[in-house]
């Protein structure tokens, strides 16, 4: 294969996985249940994309499957959480805005996992 094919590909393997949630803080407990789900999307590697929406950057399905069965087994008692999950080439096409003007989208990692 050709490079060209072989960067083509790797946009359909690679994957990002969201998480959206809204998690209800009106009391001591909610927040401590919010703020303990929050520290262990970051221990996992994920990254805030806005307040309520963390990503994290899997080399492979396979990888991004581990990671979402580590945020059902964190899932708050209560509140509602999504998972998904995008193609590195779905994810290149979302456009960013910060007030009207188009913003970079969040760099892809140029991390080593050891798993």
């Amino acid at each position: 294969m050709r490079q060209n094919e072989l960067t083509r590909l790797n946009q359909y393997r690679i994957m990002w996985v969201f998480v959206f949630f809204d998690l209800p803080t009106e009391n001591k407990t909610d927040r401590k249940h919010a703020g303990k789900f929050r520290k262990c999307l970051q221990q996992d590697g994920f990254a805030m994309m806005q307040f309520s929406i963390y990503i994290r950057h899997c080399n492979s399905r396979q990888n991004a499957d581990v990671h979402i069965h580590r945020v059902k087994s964190v899932l708050p008692p209560k509140g509602e959480v999504i998972v998904f999950t995008l193609t590195d080439k779905q994810f290149g096409m979302m456009e960013f805005f910060k007030g009207e003007s188009v913003t970079k989208r969040p760099d892809t990692p140029q991390q080593l996992e050891l798993f």
